[in-house]
């Protein structure tokens, strides 16, 4: 991977390009990037570092590797657009939906392909990047975007099958997050806490708790029973949380997503 060129310059692809640059994964000269409204892609240029380009086709022209990070909904169109610039090329596609499979009956069989989903912490360097594990990229190339998205966060490789299961928990999942830090939030200022340190506290409580699981690999149960001391105050809150339903919540929430 030589110069690699984004297609679409959304939230997500803007989170991308600045963790990359910043990570030093890539030099911002050789990132290039498309998107329809000029204007914004230009200032966007300038606060991220990369080069921004007029058309699609002079993007394909300039980059050995691609990024689909348009809306889903536009990519049939730009593919069509493309058309033969996309051969011999590396194609790494974050748009939702768009799986490997999706994309054989578009692409040539010279155009090598991944499928990769991100998630929005990936905008601090803290992502969970999910690849898929069917791909037809080189074997050079792949331990290069691996190293690339690296940068932005936890990169996993899953089977075409649980990209699904594997998409939910993380990419929905940290909407969940957020309002459980809101809800608590919420019972800190009843009890007195200004908002601001309230949200301060519970977010460095959430960061540091799931740092303790990933650092250690302790099972989340025995994290838990830790902190619960015997007719102490936490397992109080425990055995409410489990009156009302915590972890079946979860669960449900789940459920209705991939019965949707």
């Amino acid at each position: 991977m030589e110069k690699l060129g984004f297609i679409g310059m959304g939230n997500m692809a803007q989170a991308l390009a600045a963790g990359f640059i910043h990570a030093k994964a890539i030099a911002k000269e050789n990132v290039y990037a498309f998107a329809p409204n000029q204007e914004k892609l230009a200032k966007n240029a300038v606060r991220i570092g990369f080069t921004p380009i007029s058309t699609l086709q002079e993007l394909a022209h300039t980059c050995d590797t691609l990024i689909m990070a348009c809306k889903p909904y536009q990519i049939e169109s730009v593919l069509s657009e493309l058309g033969d610039a996309l051969k011999d090329k590396a194609l790494i596609s974050i748009a939702a939906g768009w799986d490997f499979s999706r994309y054989e009956k578009f692409l040539s069989a010279s155009t090598r392909l991944q499928f990769v989903m991100p998630n929005t912490p990936a905008m601090v360097g803290e992502g969970v990047l999910l690849f898929e594990q069917k791909n037809t990229l080189t074997h050079e190339e792949h331990v290069a975007i691996r190293k690339l998205f690296a940068a932005v966060g936890l990169v996993q490789e899953l089977p075409s099958n649980l990209m699904g299961i594997g998409g939910t928990i993380t990419g929905c999942g940290p909407a969940f997050v957020d309002l459980f830090m809101e809800a608590y939030g919420d019972a800190a200022v009843k009890y007195g806490l200004k908002r601001d340190d309230a949200y301060r506290l519970i977010s460095q409580m959430v960061m540091g708790s799931a740092k303790l699981q990933l650092t250690t690999g302790t099972h989340p149960g025995v994290l838990k029973d830790n902190v619960c001391s015997p007719a102490g105050t936490t397992i109080c809150g425990v055995t409410a949380l489990d009156e009302y339903g915590l972890r079946n919540a979860c669960v449900k929430s789940i459920d209705a997503i991939m019965n949707k």
